[in-house]
């Protein structure tokens, strides 16, 4: 089976293509490459992947390589994916995020594709008002990443409606894992692991008393497997652990396992947070058989461990 992914060099997308390509599929990575990082490239390299440097903005190109490609399966994970730059620059989230998916949409279509994938994202929910959250929870993003994300379902879901193109839609919650290249966007564990191995305190935005659900990069990996095969398509699936955990707790996880003495430092709430979250995942357990392996405490260990070898 033929699959291409967009946002292949990406944190999940290469994550993804390296998974699907042990398991036998034959996996094209799409990336333009611009927040990529070169251990990404390398590892896709030395795995034998193939990547194709195009921008989901340039449907011509899209066009071209799906043509030539002629997948069975596509999976849209590109995307701009930090809320506090959303909120300084909205326009580039809405222009990356929703028109790359139309773009991509379109050409798949166009392609006859036979299923699409989305990432979308638990921001689409904004502050829970009930807890935990369910994919019928009201939809009401608190930044422009959010709402770009909820857009790009929109869009998904009304080209089902228009030329039939069956989709999932997995509404990711607060994924981590290895070669999660560090920048000012970069997730909350990467932070944390970035500061405790050069023996730095993990800084805190906020009281840290605020909840996120953890699910490693694996186990994300393994449902959109199951999603490639399952004939319960066109639905929305919440991904994470169903379990909460405060950011306080993640920084004294992370600092016990590294054997340091070390106390976190507090700044100030980061404008467009979300206070708490964690998913309700039982219908992603019913019908894709899903069941989250790694647990927090074997995923810190894992990348303390990696980042001691592989500093990047």
């Amino acid at each position: 089976m033929k699959v291409l992914i967009t946002g292949g060099a990406g944190f999940i997308g290469h994550h993804l293509a390296l998974y699907l390509s042990s398991l036998g599929y034959d996996v094209l990575c799409v990336d333009n490459l611009f927040r990529s990082s070169p251990e990404v490239i390398k590892t896709l390299r030395r795995y034998r992947i193939n990547l194709i440097v195009a921008d989901v903005l340039d449907i011509n190109s899209l066009d071209v390589i799906m043509s030539r490609f002629k997948p069975d399966v596509v999976i849209h994970t590109a995307a701009l994916v930090s809320v506090e730059e959303s909120m300084r620059e909205p326009e580039e989230y809405f222009r990356y995020n929703v028109l790359g998916t139309l773009n991509t949409v379109r050409v798949s279509t166009n392609n006859n594709v036979s299923k699409f994938i989305y990432l979308s994202s638990a921001a689409v929910y904004g502050d829970p008002i009930k807890l935990p959250v369910s994919e019928e929870h009201p939809l009401s993003p608190k930044s422009p990443y959010g709402l770009s994300k909820l857009l790009g379902e929109e869009v998904v879901k009304l080209y089902y409606r228009m030329y039939g193109l069956e989709y999932i839609i997995l509404r990711l919650f607060n994924v981590y894992g290895p070669r999660q290249f560090l920048n000012p966007y970069s997730g909350v564990i990467t932070k944390f692991i970035d500061r405790v191995s050069k023996g730095l305190p993990p800084i805190i935005y906020g009281d840290g008393t605020q909840t996120r659900d953890f699910i490693h990069v694996l186990d994300v990996c393994r449902v959109i497997q199951s999603c490639i095969n399952t004939r319960k398509v066109n639905e929305v699936y919440n991904i994470g652990s169903g379990k909460p955990l405060s950011i306080n707790e993640l920084a004294n996880i992370i600092i016990r396992i590294s054997g340091l003495e070390l106390r976190p430092i507090y700044e100030s709430l980061r404008p467009g947070d979300i206070r708490h979250s964690y998913a309700d995942i039982s219908k992603a357990v019913k019908y894709l058989d899903f069941k989250p392996l790694i647990s927090i405490e074997e995923g810190i260990k894992e990348l303390l461990k990696f980042k001691n070898t592989n500093p990047y």
